[in-house]
């Protein structure tokens, strides 16, 4: 059974893992490469597993291995929720744990008073796009470059609660 929960911060290696694991198996969908972030050090793993009142890290586990990640961000009180890094596992993908990430960012931003969470996702990613929809997500008409790859774009989509 896959639980889903926020990382903890004794897990800085796990979460490492299933970040790079990300970055080799979907290298277009996130704002950095598998080379940029094999160089950070441990010290960067750390804080990001430790998180913060304003990040979270949650993850998919399954028998004690991560099989999915999403992060979620605040850059000031009263702003939108930013989801980012939504990855699943292939061998878990169609089972219901994307939505359940999708979930956690939702239930830490209403535990956060926000209405409002917003995400980049690349245009062409039909079946992240038809899971965010199905969240309540709604494409806006904000487009930009990719990060990781200048000649693809970027998306935006909000869900606001009414």
């Amino acid at each position: 059974m896959v639980t889903i929960r926020s990382v903890r911060a004794d897990e800085a290696q796990q979460l490492r893992t299933i970040r790079l694991a990300a970055l080799e198996a979907d290298p277009t969908a996130f704002g950095r490469t598998h080379s940029e972030e094999l160089e950070y050090e441990s010290g960067h793993w750390e804080v990001r597993a430790a998180g913060s009142d304003s990040n979270q890290t949650f993850v998919a586990v399954d028998d004690g291995v991560f099989v999915g990640l999403v992060g979620a961000y605040q850059t000031e009180p009263g702003e939108p929720v930013e989801l980012v890094s939504m990855w699943t596992a292939p061998a878990v993908r169609g089972h219901g744990i994307g939505r359940r990430l999708v979930g956690a960012v939702l239930e830490w931003a209403d535990r956060r008073d926000v209405d409002c969470v917003e995400l980049w996702v690349t245009r062409g990613n039909d079946a992240a796009i038809a899971l965010y929809q199905s969240c309540g997500f709604q494409v806006t008409a904000d487009v930009a470059p990719s990060p990781a790859d200048p000649c693809r774009e970027e998306i935006r989509m909000r869900r606001q609660e009414s």
